[in-house]
């Protein structure tokens, strides 16, 4: 469905429910999202970031804990694929839109490229992590993995999301407008 369409029929639940529907109310009451989360790649759910982020974060706090570098490796290799394959093919995301969201609705939606960002420095550092264990380095290996582990919790929990920053940063930078909200059609 057209996102045009998808906004008209939000607009019309929005009577439904007595005013403006917000994203989770749409869904609830139509069960068709803003933004479909295969398709509409430029914008995601502003939850799905921080999903992932714990899923990253508390596997890679047990990787360097209990010192099975494997998890590391997988994550990086789960990352990698989902991007460059696309979400569909990314596990947390699937999890997260197909089930999740279904439960909790869709929330703000978001610029999809400071999370697609920091998704591939996360893929590098715990590639990094991963390849040091297996060189034998583990005190490199447990270094990365912990700063990954440290970095992806400490988003989750706070909304920080230094990879996202590093994002806009580097437009600024390289004197590029980068500007995140509003999201067209967005309250």
């Amino acid at each position: 469905m057209p996102r045009e369409e998808r906004l008209a029929r939000r607009e019309s639940a929005a009577s439904d429910v007595g005013g403006r529907a917000d994203a989770a109310t749409f869904l609830e009451v139509t069960g068709v999202r803003i933004a479909d989360p295969y398709r509409d790649l430029q914008v995601i759910d502003s939850r799905a970031p921080r999903f992932n982020q714990i899923v990253v974060g508390s596997l890679a706090l047990l990787a360097v804990l209990t010192g099975w570098w494997g998890i590391l490796a997988a994550l990086a290799a789960q990352l990698l694929v989902g991007l460059t394959l696309g979400r569909r093919f990314c596990i947390q995301c699937v999890f997260y839109f197909e089930l999740v969201q279904r439960l909790v609705g869709e929330g703000p939606l978001e610029d999809s490229r400071p999370p697609r960002f920091a998704n591939g420095i996360g893929a590098a550092f715990l590639s990094a992590a991963a390849l040091a264990y297996a060189a034998g380095w583990d005190a490199v290996g447990f270094g990365l993995g912990a700063l990954v582990a440290a970095l992806g919790l400490l988003a989750a929990v706070t909304g920080f999301c230094a990879g996202c920053n590093a994002y806009k940063l580097l437009a600024r930078l390289r004197g590029k407008r980068f500007v995140s909200c509003p999201i067209p059609g967005q309250n």
